[in-house]
């Protein structure tokens, strides 16, 4: 059996048990840590446990449970920021507020060292994933698709059987499910993904089961 070119560990952080993922290169053992919302000390913990040296933080989008502690994690470690696409700045200047406001005092905001947009690609060791622009759920949400490990980090756009809320600023239902029909729909129906909250699933899944989104709902909307 040929060792797969990328492995992950999902940890949940923040009372929102947000799916913070550890996602590594096989070969090198560098490793992003993709939405880090809080509990900073235990995902360098992890890192550590499992012997990886941190090389990027990756941020899907710009709210408090996902990148609430990315400001914290590039200080101990010193690596660089990528993501989300600029249009979530708003909400990235948001957080220490919200912080305050829910119960999360260690959330900080932060400036990304690179703003990442549709069709960017970020690399990993000796992997490399692709960014997808995915507006809806928040205007500059973006994902990371490994595509030979038919993996895909989605963030809040998809979930297990229900889809992102567009009830926040600036969010569209109309421009979510375009993200979701085709940005993720065209990458595979064996693509397995990890949502930002909730457990795993696929495309093709979603698209059999998920009573937003699935091909036959569409199809009578």
């Amino acid at each position: 059996m040929q060792e797969p070119p990328i492995r992950a560990l999902i940890a949940p952080v923040t009372p929102l048990q947000q799916n913070c993922t550890i996602v590594w290169c096989s070969k090198t053992s560098k490793a992003a840590i993709i939405d880090p919302g809080g509990e900073v000390p235990r995902l360098l913990q992890a890192l550590e446990q499992h012997k990886l040296t941190l090389d990027r933080i990756w941020i899907t989008h710009g709210h408090l449970d996902h990148a609430g502690g990315a400001a914290a994690l590039q200080e101990a470690t010193g690596v660089p920021i990528e993501g989300p696409h600029p249009d979530d700045a708003f909400w990235i200047d948001e957080i220490t507020a919200s912080g305050a406001k829910w119960g999360m005092p260690d959330a900080r905001s932060f400036t990304p060292d690179r703003w990442l947009g549709d069709g960017d690609r970020v690399s990993l060791g000796e992997t490399e994933f692709e960014v997808l622009h995915c507006p809806g759920h928040t205007p500059g949400h973006v994902i990371f698709f490994h595509r030979q490990a038919r993996f895909a980090q989605v963030g809040d756009v998809l979930f297990q059987g229900s889809v992102g809320r567009t009830d926040f600023p600036r969010g569209n239902h109309q421009q979510l499910i375009d993200s979701i029909t085709q940005k993720l729909w065209p990458l595979g129906d064996d693509v397995r993904f990890v949502p930002g909250h909730g457990p795993m699933s696929s495309f093709g899944q979603e698209r059999q089961t998920n009573p937003f989104v699935a091909d036959e709902v569409l199809a009578g909307a």
